[in-house]
């Protein structure tokens, strides 16, 4: 056992162990969510996830350390949303004939997503601080933090909470809207967009290009407007 332990001490002093740990652990739940032919529980992201914070847990690494190492992928994620902007490039013409069902979808989602959170935290006895950190959860993440930690709430728990909503939007999204008989590619996009931002978009990704299309449109313009209403709306109900 001492042995193992010296072993990860060697290995976690090179930053390429997290950044391999990371991918093996997304090509892990990448394969258990093919084998399980797309169970919900088994989403790729969510088992990745679970797979690293069990890891980091057992070897008492630091999240700064574990960082650092995978901070590659991190990078990535730049140019990856940026690479949003393709499909959507190529689907424009379908966009720009859809611009009014657009813009009313955008908004209605944007409120709704973030007053029924926010409703439900309150009855439930959540404190304003609470609540602040909640109301942008279907933003992107920096977006969100950015409002949180502008509005006086916790940007860390704002992190946990984007993270958590995006992963359970790109789980239980797809299979509700195909209970709810939507099957147009065009509303799935805009629904998992609003909601569930980078994380649901990739998913919304894997079910056509025009789905990813309006769900990566969905997401931009949903931060956009999560930015510019929900201050406004918070000022104007609850400040004193």
């Amino acid at each position: 056992m001492r042995g193992v332990a010296d072993i990860w001490t060697y290995l976690s002093a090179s930053p390429l162990i997290h950044l391999t740990l990371t991918l093996a652990a997304y090509q892990i739940g990448t394969h258990l969510y093919r084998r399980g032919r797309g169970t919900p529980l088994l989403n790729p992201v969510l088992v990745a996830v679970a797979l690293i914070v069990g890891m980091l847990t057992m070897t008492g690494t630091a999240y700064r350390t574990y960082f650092d190492g995978a901070q590659f992928v991190h990078f990535l994620l730049g140019p990856a949303t940026v690479a949003l902007a393709v499909p959507l490039y190529r689907h424009f013409e379908t966009v720009r004939r859809s611009a009014g069902a657009i813009l009313v979808s955008l908004v209605t989602g944007s409120l709704t997503a973030s007053a029924s959170a926010v409703g439900i935290a309150w009855v439930l006895g959540a404190t304003p601080q609470s609540l602040l950190s909640l109301a942008p959860k279907s933003a992107t993440a920096p977006v969100a933090m950015g409002i949180t930690e502008q509005l006086g709430g916790l940007p860390s728990l704002t992190a946990v909470l984007v993270i958590t909503t995006g992963i359970l939007g790109a789980m239980i999204g797809p299979p509700l809207l195909s209970l709810l008989r939507i099957r147009d590619a065009r509303a799935r996009g805009l629904a998992i967009g609003t909601t569930s931002h980078g994380i649901g978009t990739a998913r919304a990704i894997q079910e056509s290009e025009v789905a990813g299309a309006f769900s990566g449109l969905a997401m931009g313009l949903n931060a956009l407007a999560t930015a510019i209403l929900l201050p406004l709306l918070w000022h104007l109900l609850f400040a004193a």
